[in-house]
């Protein structure tokens, strides 16, 4: 959606939250076997954070808490009463439960009550969706002020009493690639308020006809003794389609606000993993523009990772500078992002 005059929503803050301390590599080639020379090569990731202990496969850490730690953290940073937030919008591929939903558990914690929420079920892209809808929600009347999160918890789904060494690559390498983490942003349309104002929000479904480039089963591995793994990607289709895909959403969202490349000061690529994000950065085309990149050392986090960015990107932005955010869910072939300018 392109925002209208005078009604252009504003990021005011920005909050994350990340599990228990960095899991460097050297430390999961000592559990689970997988070369710490290996992950740094072709991975290209240097730690992550996982909500489960991974010597004992215990969870201490649920969404719920990383969700409620990051939106604090935000509406702290905004000095925004929870209490006058009008609607919460949180994106995850991995809740807590089915129900209830993990987004209503937040809310509970941050005491909000008699307000809407929403909880949308989606991968990487799922951060893009929510704030597109909060854009959205602020033009309802009476609605100012919103809160949007996005996080994942994708370690509980993983078996740690596993025989590693005959795990087969496309396996073992979820065992280094993900991460867990929360991330929340205070959205308003006070034409007072500090911060980015969000001039383009892009979400679209672009996988017709094609078959999906990424499988999560909604148990996990825990959900039997079958042959199929919990997470599967064709990292083939992945390899060939997400440069592709993350330039055409670059362009597409520069032309909607019309963005010259020369005057793009900041670029958010898709977070797969340090080494995909490198290759996807330099498709790109501009090389003028400062990237503001997370995943190597927090894990790709699914919906996390655009909030990551986002905190980053606040502490070096400056008036009337400009950054477009970018994101590939591989799932079912989705391409979304955003366009920001800080005032």
């Amino acid at each position: 959606m392109t925002t209208a005059p005078g009604t252009t929503p504003v990021i005011a803050a920005v909050g994350t939250a990340l599990p228990g301390p960095a899991v460097g590599n050297a430390q999961l080639e000592n559990t689970i076997g997988a070369s710490a020379q290996w992950i740094e090569m072709f991975i290209g990731t240097r730690t992550r954070h996982f909500a489960v202990d991974i010597e004992t496969g215990e969870q201490h850490t649920t969404l719920t808490d990383l969700a409620e730690r990051a939106a604090f953290a935000a509406l702290s940073q905004a000095r925004t009463d929870p209490r006058t937030i009008d609607f919460v919008v949180l994106a995850t591929a991995s809740p807590d439960e089915l129900m209830p939903a993990t987004v209503n558990q937040v809310a509970d914690r941050l005491g909000l009550d008699q307000i809407p929420t929403y909880q949308l079920q989606s991968g990487c892209a799922g951060a893009v969706q929510a704030l597109d809808l909060a854009c959205m929600l602020l033009q309802r009347p009476g609605h100012r002020t919103g809160l949007v999160i996005g996080g994942d918890v994708c370690a509980k789904h993983l078996l740690l009493d596993r025989d590693f060494t005959r795990l087969p690559s496309h396996e073992l390498v979820n065992y280094v690639l993900f991460g867990d983490g929360a991330g929340a942003v205070v959205v308003t349309d006070d034409e007072r308020a500090s911060g980015m104002c969000l001039r383009m929000v892009l979400n679209r479904f672009t996988g017709q006809g094609r078959a999906p480039g990424q499988i999560i089963r909604w148990f996990g591995a825990a959900s039997g003794d079958g042959p199929a793994p919990a997470a599967e990607e064709d990292y083939k289709a992945i390899e060939t389609r997400v440069p592709s895909l993350a330039t055409e959403t670059l362009w597409e969202l520069a032309d909607e606000v019309d963005w010259k490349a020369d005057e793009l000061d900041f670029v958010l690529p898709p977070q797969l993993s340090g080494r995909m994000t490198g290759l996807i950065t330099e498709h790109l085309g501009v090389p003028h523009a400062r990237e503001i990149s997370c995943v190597a050392d927090t894990g790709n986090n699914g919906n996390a990772l655009p909030f990551f960015q986002l905190e980053q990107l606040a502490n070096v932005i400056a008036p009337d500078e400009r950054a477009v955010a970018i994101t590939v869910e591989s799932s079912k072939w989705l391409k979304g992002g955003f366009a920001v300018e800080a005032r």
